[in-house]
């Protein structure tokens, strides 16, 4: 019996191993373009590995677009976004959970159809909306529009969090004479903070990769780097190499941040699961 379980788990480890292999593939063989001159980046039959490792796929990269501007501009709209998504966001939830109403029921069917809403469905009137307030092509205009497009993510993912918290912890803060945000600050969020760290770093990485609200709502001041690198693509020129560079760049503050934080992504997802 011992033996088919040692059998079981080889098989498991092993299996486990080829499917992150294969998951990781694309991404390896876009750092392997990185590094390769562009005639190889091109070449038809291709090569996974360069056979002369060079960098001007990056030196291309910085001298036809303007990196650090976008990606400022990515930086600053994805995290001011997540901050008020995940504020207001988490507000929301509380007051949908601990509300005893029937209306808290279709708030919570709101916030699932809002959840499963398509972007492409709303970008029209989106774009109309911020020209009419004459918000095109600025900051403000990308960090209202993901606030608002990733808010109900937040809210359904705090939602399973709030639901496993007895209300009698909030009763006993009522009765030390704590408000009701004083109750959600001090001794809710504290306990949800496998939840929160979960909220906002989906979040963040939902904005830090968006491309169709980014093209529509902006132009030249606050392009950010997805969209930036999209102009290395086009009907007339096809650079692949300056353009696996700038995804190399733009993706590994992403892998960075995923690796440190897998710990508290792990904990917020199997709490919620369990707690809902």
């Amino acid at each position: 019996m011992n033996n088919n379980r040692q059998i079981g788990k080889k098989i498991g480890i092993i299996a486990s191993v080829l499917l992150t292999v294969f998951w990781l593939f694309p991404y390896i063989y876009v750092i392997c373009c990185s590094f390769k001159p562009g005639s190889e980046v091109i070449a038809v039959p291709p090569k996974f590995f360069p056979t002369i490792v060079t960098v001007e796929n990056f030196f291309g990269l910085f001298s036809r677009m303007n990196v650090t501007g976008f990606m400022l501009n990515s930086l600053i709209t994805a995290l001011c976004s997540t901050v008020i998504a995940v504020i207001l966001g988490s507000l929301a939830a509380y007051a949908i959970q601990r509300s005893q109403a029937k209306l808290s029921v279709f708030l919570v069917v709101l916030v699932l159809c809002l959840k499963m809403l398509p972007t492409s469905s709303i970008v029209v009137p989106v774009y109309e909306l911020i020209c009419r307030l004459r918000l095109y092509d600025t900051r403000i205009a990308l960090i209202i529009v993901y606030a608002a497009i990733n808010m109900p993510f937040v809210m359904w993912t705090m939602l399973s969090f709030f639901e496993g918290i007895p209300s009698s912890l909030d009763e006993a803060a009522y009765i030390d004479g704590a408000s009701s945000l004083q109750t959600f600050s001090r001794v809710i969020l504290p306990i949800c903070k496998p939840g929160l760290t979960t909220a906002f770093i989906f979040t963040l990485f939902l904005a830090w990769n968006d491309f169709l609200v980014s093209l529509l709502l902006t132009s030249t001041k606050a392009k950010t780097f997805t969209v930036g690198l999209a102009g290395f693509l086009s009907a007339y020129n096809l650079d692949l190499g300056p353009m696996c560079a700038g995804a190399l760049l733009f993706s590994f503050p992403v892998m960075v941040i995923s690796m440190a934080a897998q710990k508290y992504i792990v904990q917020g997802m199997t709490s919620g699961a369990v707690k809902g």
